[in-house]
């Protein structure tokens, strides 16, 4: 699946903590599951404060990619981008599971040349980390970010094909179909970060409909040891799921700690190249549907 660098609001929205005041990034689509050997959905995309509402600014869609039940790369249609959201249509032609999916990778950092601060170049990416920092740079710090932004639609009986993982970032590997929820049933789903069980991790459910509510109905949970989360859902109707990892400033723990982010006081040595891994960032969202029984 092909990687693009989301513009910096859109990371930055992705990567925030899901309280009621922070801003989410989500993809609604008009349906889950359809019938027959020809169907279409739709699909809005937008960032907003209540989830799958429109008050903030669209979401973009030049990154989002979709993936047939056999593996074979689709695509959007009619993609239009609106005041607070974007749309799209997405023609499902072949039986089974479909992912729609923006998957972003990329290092975002800073360091200081000469007095200045600098930003690390758009687009900049592991490899290239090394090539983009020049001799005598200071106060280097990165973090390297991995977002996943994901929905399901299946066309006749549900199929498994793409939910193989990549092996980049938080992925959910659904062990409950996601496409086969149902209110008052427990549905499991086994997270993975680049590959490996992510144990522990923090993964939050909020049910559609918050502005109608008093309470948001946040559902808090931890993975197992093998990155799995169970979910009893309590009624029908749209779900917000969000996982993420990291945060804070680019030279956090686990960041590449450049000359002067050590002991207050201590003289810079400048580092011709960076002296350790960036912080890992990593964040995860989907859009779930639960029927009624």
């Amino acid at each position: 699946m092909k990687a693009t660098y989301l513009i910096a609001g859109a990371l930055a929205a992705l990567m925030l903590p899901a309280t009621a005041q922070a801003h989410r990034q989500w993809m609604l689509p008009s349906s889950t599951t359809l019938s027959g050997d020809d169907s279409w959905v739709t699909v809005d995309a937008a960032i907003s404060n209540d989830v799958f509402y429109f008050e903030h600014f669209p979401m973009p869609t030049d990154g989002i990619a979709v993936t047939e039940p056999d593996g074979s790369t689709g695509k959007i249609e009619n993609a239009a981008k609106g005041r607070y959201r974007s749309t799209f249509d997405v023609h499902l032609t072949k039986p089974g599971t479909y992912r729609i999916a923006n998957v972003s990778t990329g290092v975002m950092g800073s360091y200081r040349l000469n007095g200045k601060q600098e930003r690390l170049p758009r687009g900049t990416t592991k490899d290239k980390l090394a090539s983009v920092i020049p001799a005598g740079a200071t106060d280097v710090q990165t973090a390297e970010m991995s977002n996943r932004n994901e929905i399901f639609v299946t066309l006749g009986a549900p199929t498994t094909t793409i939910f193989k993982p990549t092996g980049t970032g938080i992925e959910m590997v659904p062990v409950t179909h996601p496409n086969d929820l149902v209110s008052g049933e427990a549905a499991t789903f086994q997270f993975l970060l680049d590959g490996k069980p992510a144990a522990d991790l923090k993964v939050t459910v909020i049910p559609g409909g918050i502005r109608y509510r008093d309470a948001l109905g946040q559902m808090d949970l931890t993975a197992d040891k093998d990155g799995k989360v169970v979910v009893t859902w309590p009624e029908p109707g749209m779900y917000w799921v969000n996982a993420s990892i990291g945060g804070g400033r680019e030279g956090g723990p686990g960041g590449m700690g450049g000359p002067g982010a050590g002991a207050p006081g201590a003289a810079p040595t400048p580092p011709t190249r960076p002296a350790g891994p960036p912080q890992r960032r990593a964040a995860y969202v989907s859009t779930l549907e639960v029927l009624a029984p």
